[in-house]
């Protein structure tokens, strides 16, 4: 058969070769040509109204907290829920805070200050979580180290009061990043964690708002979140995030948002910064927000603020106003609080000691 088409082809020309050519030649030439050879001009952010986001730097911070973002107005808290509040945000930043101090790990930090919001009432993550459609609780929460980029997360638990303690034995004790719903509980089970009942998580306030989601008044509690994170700068160096929630009021059976997603709720990377996000969770996983504030900082060089206020500007972008907001510090210790909401339960610690909380954008 061989020598039949050797044969053949010793009669017939090829034209082949000679069309493969000349379309080569032709594709060449305008790539040789000094018209094409000049650089393209970087592409630039479109200019952005500097009022547009609520946006602070403060230098000198070593740990910073956020107990989330949202519809936070000053007549919608009595003084005693605001004061109560501001007492539980500074209880969170002492703790982490002096984890710091005592020479531990800025992860041990991170996980200690969500420990406290977690065990409070106040915030959507533990104990306060919100509920689902079913009337149920189901939690998820991240850690991650900035030296090691190790990371561990859980989701969809249902039985474990502090959430942030199993994604943080998860990253140390175990080589996968995320584990969902069961086989999370299993895990917790064989590392010795103690489970709770559902009505450990259950409180009043919470189950209103989902009465309030079914009677049509909102569908999803998109308003204030409540999630909780933490950013810490340790004594070595080294930086951490975390993050925790309850996720959304009336929220579908098995929904994930952002919270226990690397790179879109919770990000920490000792080049760049430690950065934990509140708000839309869709938004923030199809932007990948955490992550992209520190491709920009590592890419493009800019400063933590920067970056952070251009990342929630894309989830404007395809979500519109009120889409949440970040805390995000350096290794030189500059922390940035960037949020397009009218508040954001945060606080902070500097270096020398001083705590400071704020709920109000106006702060």
């Amino acid at each position: 058969m061989f020598s039949r088409i050797a044969s053949y082809l010793k009669r017939k020309p090829l034209l082949v070769a000679p069309v493969v050519a000349v379309s080569a030649a032709a594709a060449i030439v305008p790539i040789l040509s000094p018209a094409s050879t000049s650089t393209a001009e970087p592409r630039q952010p479109a200019p952005r109204d500097q009022n547009q986001n609520n946006s602070e730097l403060v230098d000198n911070v070593v740990f910073a907290i956020h107990g989330g973002a949202g519809t936070i107005r000053r007549e919608d808290l009595t003084p005693e829920l605001e004061e109560s509040y501001r007492k539980a945000l500074t209880r969170a930043v002492r703790t982490g805070y002096r984890a710091i101090e005592e020479g531990r790990g800025s992860t041990d930090a991170v996980e200690a200050a969500i420990n406290t919001m977690e065990d409070s009432p106040l915030f959507n993550a533990g104990k306060g979580a919100v509920f689902t459609t079913d009337a149920q609780n189901e939690l998820d929460a991240s850690i991650m180290d900035g030296e090691t980029l190790d990371a561990g997360a859980v989701t969809g638990v249902t039985h474990i009061k502090n959430p942030i303690s199993l994604a943080d034995d998860l990253m140390r004790n175990s080589r996968h990043v995320l584990l969902a719903g069961q086989g999370a509980e299993l895990y917790a089970q064989h590392r010795g964690f103690d489970l709770v009942t559902q009505d450990y998580f259950f409180t009043q306030r919470r189950w209103e708002s989902l009465r309030d989601a079914k009677n049509g008044e909102s569908r999803f509690d998109f308003g204030e979140t409540n999630t909780v994170g933490a950013v810490g700068l340790g004594p070595n160096g080294n930086l951490a995030a975390g993050t925790s929630t309850g996720g959304l009021t009336n929220k579908p059976v098995g929904r994930i948002g952002d919270s226990p997603i690397v790179g879109a709720g919770t990000y920490a990377n000792n080049e760049t910064a430690a950065t934990s996000a509140t708000g839309t969770g869709e938004l923030f996983i199809r932007q990948a927000v955490t992550h992209d504030i520190s491709a920009l900082m590592d890419y493009r060089n800019l400063r933590v603020d920067r970056a952070a206020n251009a990342a929630i500007d894309k989830t404007e972008e395809i979500g519109g106003e009120d889409t949440g907001g970040v805390i995000a510090l350096d290794r030189d210790k500059n922390l940035a609080f960037v949020f397009n909401t009218e508040g954001m339960y945060r606080g902070y610690a500097t270096e020398d000691g001083d705590i400071v909380v704020k709920i109000f954008a106006d702060e």
